[in-house]
Order: structure tokens, then sequence, then C-alpha cells
């Protein structure tokens, strides 16, 4: 196998032998033919889209199909073979369909790609495509950029799934996944691959956007919630990963079952939305981030759904109670296609839960862009007046590396006189922290999930014509961490958007080929994470 399409990529160059997210090179080498069966597809997707011919339900099929597909190959989604398997043979199974239609296209050889009929032989046809899609051009800097556009149509596709799961949809985005995934296999020079990548980040912007209308337009606006990190006496229900339909349809189901529903990772968000919060059996948020769940769900006295990407390899300890739904797989684990939680539920009653009551800690969320821009006239007083100096946007995707405790030492050194906005999983490395507040503006602001980018992103904007300046002038700093691919898709967003000087960490991408770095430092200022004191002292003198 060769994979490198995470932070913790073995030895910062490339996992060869076995994923440190326990992807193993059978699951590996299908999810590269998949990536190149969707290529196959893709050129007559791209040219579908503009057939009048076709009926709106056989492109919605294709469209929901790709995208789904996609984002199956993500890092920590689905590690189940045989899933990974039916991908492929639906992958060729819709192109061939498309190639019935008559459609004009300039075929590449993954237009004539024919699966094998078991797994074994799969396997090896991906050991071709690995070399294919990672190894097959000369010029590293290209294959650098190549690489950015695939790992960023990763991150596009779950954010786009997520929202047409919801009912909104652009064909502009499923345009641009077909003619990237078309171009991959075609020529291009260096000039063409680095507009495909602000392309990338212009069409996530997109879906970022079409997300946030589906989340808000259904549950609210967030607004400010406190969560508590205890627990109620009783059954219970942990839900992780990122999809908030899941959760209402779990909320609904358990509904008088006499069950608390807890939150895990990136869904603690979810408390602050208006029309999940009138759940009165939605408790509070049990654990951290994804990188702990091992742990933490070996602990939970109850069952486990998990809805999205973060999940890690299960534990005998609690693998009869762990369930999986939408693209997010794993063998041996049963998966609930219909959205039918009920076993969940029946899983839940047997098993203890909490024993007794436990206060804890609680945390605030609800920040996003609504509630931020509400106070926008307080904040730009207290910026004026000197009690505001600067806003740091502390965020990004967690993970296991012991480097990443610059982010809690950042947030704990910053200043009493800044403004922390955070979001995503790496939030968790001081999500809990008390830093007070300045003059009724809480000084840790929690914008939500890793797609709440978008928030982030329009709060800037506000401040920016408030203050009237470019974002780049106003007292904001942006200090990222990255771990999948969601975060590559939000970094070309940043690019595509002119933000400067980012800095990045723990690490940088294994994928990223010196010359391409450069182009990235020179252009945008893209600068690797430091010291939290040399970052703080850099940034405010």
């Amino acid at each position: 196998m060769f994979c490198r399409q995470c932070e913790q990529t073995a030895n910062q160059v490339a996992c060869t032998k076995l994923g440190v997210c326990s992807k193993t090179p059978d699951t590996a080498y299908l999810q590269d033919l998949l990536t190149y069966a969707l290529q196959g597809l893709a050129t007559y997707a791209k040219e579908a889209l503009k057939d009048s011919a076709l009926s709106n339900e056989d492109i919605r099929r294709v469209n929901k199909f790709t995208v789904e597909a996609l984002f199956s190959t993500l890092t920590n989604v689905n590690f189940n073979p045989e899933a990974i398997q039916n991908f492929i043979y639906e992958a060729v199974k819709l192109r061939d369909e498309l190639k019935k239609k008559e459609i004009e296209v300039q075929e590449t050889e993954a237009c004539q790609f024919r699966p094998a009929d078991n797994l074994q032989e799969l396997i090896k046809q991906g050991e071709e495509a690995n070399k294919k899609i990672f190894h097959s051009y000369p010029n590293e800097d290209i294959q650098s950029l190549k690489e950015i556009t695939l790992y960023a149509l990763r991150g596009i596709a779950a954010y786009t799934d997520h929202a047409q799961i919801l009912g909104e949809e652009d064909l502009s985005v499923y345009s641009f996944i077909y003619d990237a995934l078309d171009a991959m296999q075609r020529d291009g020079d260096l000039n063409f691959w680095l507009n495909m990548v602000l392309k990338a980040g212009e069409t996530n912007l997109k879906a970022m956007e079409l997300l946030d209308r589906a989340n808000t337009g259904r549950y609210g606006h967030p607004l400010p919630t406190a969560v508590p990190l205890g627990h109620k006496k009783g059954k219970a229900i942990v839900v992780s990963g990122h999809d908030l339909r899941d959760l209402e349809l779990l909320l609904k189901q358990t509904e008088g079952k006499g069950i608390y529903v807890y939150t895990h990772g990136e869904m603690l968000p979810c408390h602050g939305y208006p029309e999940l919060k009138k759940y009165k059996h939605f408790y509070g948020h049990y654990g951290t981030a994804w990188q702990n769940q091992q742990r933490e769900f070996a602990q939970f006295p109850g069952a486990i759904l998990m809805t999205t990407n973060c999940l890690m390899k299960p534990q005998e300890s609690y693998k009869d109670r762990i369930f999986t739904t939408g693209v997010v797989g794993f063998p041996g684990i049963r998966h609930l296609k219909d959205k039918d939680f009920t076993p969940v539920i029946e899983k839940a009653l047997e098993l203890p839960g909490f024993t007794e009551d436990r206060e804890g800690k609680t945390v605030m969320v609800g920040f996003a862009r609504n509630t931020v821009l509400d106070a926008a006239d307080k904040v730009i007083e207290l910026v004026k007046a000197g009690k505001i100096r600067h806003f740091f946007l502390v965020g990004g995707c967690d993970g296991a590396k012991p480097g990443r405790s610059y982010y809690t030492e950042f947030v704990e050194k910053a200043p009493a006189d800044t403004v922390i906005l955070t979001l995503a999983c790496g939030k968790f490395r001081f999500f809990d922290k008390e830093l007070g507040s300045i003059e009724g503006i809480p000084r840790l602001l929690d914008v939500g999930q890793c797609n709440d980018a978008y928030s982030a992103i329009q709060i800037a904007i506000a401040l920016s014509k408030a203050f009237n300046v470019s974002v780049n002038d106003l007292p904001l700093s942006l200090i990222l961490s990255w771990y999948e691919q969601k975060a590559v898709a939000i970094l070309t967003t940043l690019l595509y958007l002119g933000i400067k000087n980012i800095r990045l960490g723990p690490t940088l991408p294994a994928f990223v080929t010196p010359n391409v770095l450069k182009v990235l430092v020179d252009n945008f200022g893209i600068k690797p994470i430091k010291t939290a004191e040399e970052d703080l002292k850099d940034i405010l003198g």
C-alpha cells in the first residue's frame, strides 16, 4: 500500500505496510481501485450533467452515489472491504449505464476498466490503480498538486453528502468533482493544477455554505448553550461522527424510552441547535476527540452509534454494542442501512447505563456566526477601546501526536486581552479551559464542527467590512491543526479566499513537495507552527 493522505502517515512519508488508522493494505488498495473507477464514471458524468435528455432522477442517482463513494475513501470512514467492493461494482454499473446514453466523451483508460469478480483479484487490480494514481506522474510537483486536489475532493464529498441528506444541493459542486476526477487522468501543467487546487477551495466554500444552510434551515441557528460533561443515572446511548440528521432520528426514536442520549467528538456543537435542544433526553457530552474513543467507548456503559468519519478500530470490549450507519463501516460491526435504530435502542436497554448522577463541568457551545455577529457592535467597541487586542482562530483536527500539545499551550498562554475562536475536534485540547470573559464576551467561543469554518469565514468577512479593512488586515490570526481530508478542503478554501499567514501544524503534509510548499509560502505566507511562545511573540510583537 501507499497512503499519505493524513497528517499521521508513517514517518511523515507514507503508510506502506499498515495504515496508522488501522486500514489494511487490502482495504487501501480497494479504496484506490474505487477512486480509479470513479475517475472513469466522472468522465461520463461530467458530460451527462450537460445532457438535457437525461432525467433529473438519473443524474441525481449518479451525484449521490459519487459523493458517498468518495466520502468512503476519506480517513477513518469505511474499513470494510466488502462495502468498498460494492461501491466499485456500482461505479462501473453507473458508468456503463451512462455509456448506453451515447454521451460523447474523450475516453480514458479508466473508462474501459472492468472489475474482477472476486475480492482477491480486485485487490490486485487495486495495486495497479495505486501505481496509476500515485506513481505514474514523472513531475513530482504536479503529482503533489493532483493529490492535494484529490484529498480536497474527499473533504468536499463529505460536506456535500451531509448537505444532500438534508435536501441542499448545487450542480456546480458535482460538476467540479467530475471535472477534477476526469482531469487527473489527463495532462496538465503546474499552472493548471495550481488553479485546480484553488477551484477546489471555491467549490468547498459552496459545499460548506450548502451544509450550513441545510443545518440551520432544519435545526435553527445555534444558540449559546451550556453543555454538561457529567451524566444522568439511567440507560445511555452516545453518538459520534458528524451527522445531525442521524442524531435527530435517534432522538425521535428514543423519546419516552428512558434513555439519555450523549454526544461524542464533533457532535458536541449539536447541543446548540434549537430543534435538537428541545429533546429533554438529549443530555450532555461524553468524552473528547476521536483518537481517545477506544478508551472512552470501553468505559461507556451504553450503546454507541457511529454516524460518519473518525471511527477507530473497535475494541473487543465494546464490539457488540457499537453500530455504524451511513457510509461508515468496519468488518464485523453491525451496520444499519435504513435508519431504523431499534438495534441500538434495544442494546442500550440491555446494558446497565450510568448507575448514578454525576454533575461534572459544563462547556459552552453555540457561537456560530449569528450569535457572534449579533454582538458585533460590542466587539468592535472593545477592539477600538483596546480591550480586545487580537482574535485567534485555533482549531482543526485533533490527533494522537504529542506535538499537538502546542495548541493547548497556545490557548493557555494567549494574553487575557485576546479572544479564542475554535472549531472542529481540535478544540478538545482546551475546550474545558476556563478563560473568563472580556466585558461579557467569552474569551473562548466554540464556532462548531469543522464544516462551520463557513461560519468563521462569515464572521471574519463581516468584521472586515465593519472595520473597513481586508480580512488579512484584521487583528485575526489562524492557528490550524490538520489530520484528514476535510481539513485539506478547508485549507484550499482559505487559499482561494486569499487568507494569508496561516500557521499550520503539527507537521506539514507529506504530499506537499518542497516546490509546492515554496509557492504556498511565497504567495500565501503559510507557516509551520513553532512553539506557542515564539508564535505569540511573532504575532503580537
